[in-house]
């Protein structure tokens, strides 16, 4: 009886001391990725710049063990009050939200198995939280508990592709649309009005940290679009960006605070840089072929513009002296790398979110 009894816990003991250890573990990956790839997706997070690399999808659960290491991230966000609290959505397993820094994460369960394009949490209230899905956007006002669907586009093939909220008044709510249409709510998502049409999808809204007023729309194959007014009137910035081969081909664009205002732009051509609100452009040198740089993702540091992050679907990039040399490392998962983010208290921890290339 004693041997038996001692015999099962010398077996318990590995699994217990693997469970604890927070490494990855098959449990609830995810249908539909390759058998040897299944549980080298979710989000990586980097202590370092990007020179480690740790996988970080863990849910925490007081019943058994789980995680998300099979699913595809297709959004990431930062709460801007709280550098700990990440969201991440997936391409068809919900979101999932983590308040310690991606060491432990819960799922949104009341919101679904949906596909999440874009997050955004209400810079005056942390438990105030829009999601775009599919032709939908849904908010939560409990912090993630509970969910009420406060837009719904008519036509059921046009995705909510990017979502934004004014950081100086956050009633106002940006949407964009599929099919190119930019779209605004005054009172939080209690109605909506349509400020223009592009006719192209719109892959990113981006508001000037320093000025509201001054919005980026980043567009498929038509470049990016500005307006200085909060959205009435929208420019195309085609011609001041005619100088780079492809530069219509949007890829990515951020814009930081810094010593000036300053956007980064990523497109088919490269890696661009404008301290003038996109009124002039400089090229920032990259160590590939611009045509073949591919670029996913950029992010830079609010605290040093010279430290510029890029990820394509292989490899990680990293310059800290704007770009006259880079660091490469090849990403830790056999999955594209999608998404960036940086702490912005701390330039040295990066999140990544992950992809299946297929």
């Amino acid at each position: 009886m004693f041997k038996s009894k001692f015999l099962k816990v010398i077996l318990l003991l590995p699994l217990t001391a693997l469970l604890l250890s927070g490494c990855t573990i098959g449990f609830d990956t995810g249908a539909g990725d390759d058998a040897k790839n299944a549980t080298d997706g979710g989000v990586y997070k980097s202590l370092n710049k990007g020179a480690n690399w740790e996988q970080k999808v863990l849910i925490q659960s007081v019943i058994r063990p789980k995680n998300f290491a099979g699913i595809n991230i297709i959004s990431l966000a930062l709460d801007p009050s709280d550098n700990k609290a990440i969201y991440a959505g997936s391409l068809d397993n919900g979101l999932f939200y983590s308040y310690d820094g991606a060491d432990g994460w819960q799922a949104a369960a009341s919101l679904g198995k949906l596909r999440i394009n874009s997050v955004a949490v209400d810079p005056a209230d942390k438990c105030v939280i829009y999601v775009a899905s599919d032709n939908k956007v849904f908010k939560s006002n409990d912090c993630g508990r509970a969910w009420a669907q406060v837009y719904f586009d008519n036509d059921l093939k046009v995705l909510i592709s990017s979502l934004v909220i004014d950081h100086s008044n956050s009633s106002n709510i940006f949407i964009g649309t599929s099919r190119g249409d930019i779209i605004k709510s005054s009172d939080k998502g209690g109605s909506w009005r349509v400020l223009d049409r592009f006719d192209r999808q719109i892959d990113k809204i981006v508001i000037s940290p320093v000025n509201p007023k001054i919005i980026f729309a980043g567009t498929t194959a038509k470049g990016i679009f500005r307006s200085k007014d909060g959205g009435a009137k929208w420019e195309n910035l085609s011609e001041k960006l005619k100088a780079f081969n492809n530069s219509n081909r949007f890829r990515d664009l951020i814009m930081l605070k810094l010593e000036k205002p300053t956007l980064f732009l990523a497109t088919d051509y490269g890696l661009l840089k404008s301290t003038d609100n996109g009124d002039t452009w400089s090229s920032i040198e990259l160590l590939t072929p611009e045509k073949e740089a591919k670029i996913n993702a950029i992010a830079a540091s609010s605290l040093n513009g010279n430290e510029i992050y890029y990820v394509t679907e292989t490899t990680f990039y990293r310059t800290s002296d704007g770009g006259k040399n880079w660091i490469t490392k090849k990403l830790p998962t056999s999955r594209a790398g999608v998404k960036l983010l940086i702490d912005p208290k701390n330039a040295g921890i990066v999140y990544l979110a992950v992809k299946s290339l297929k």
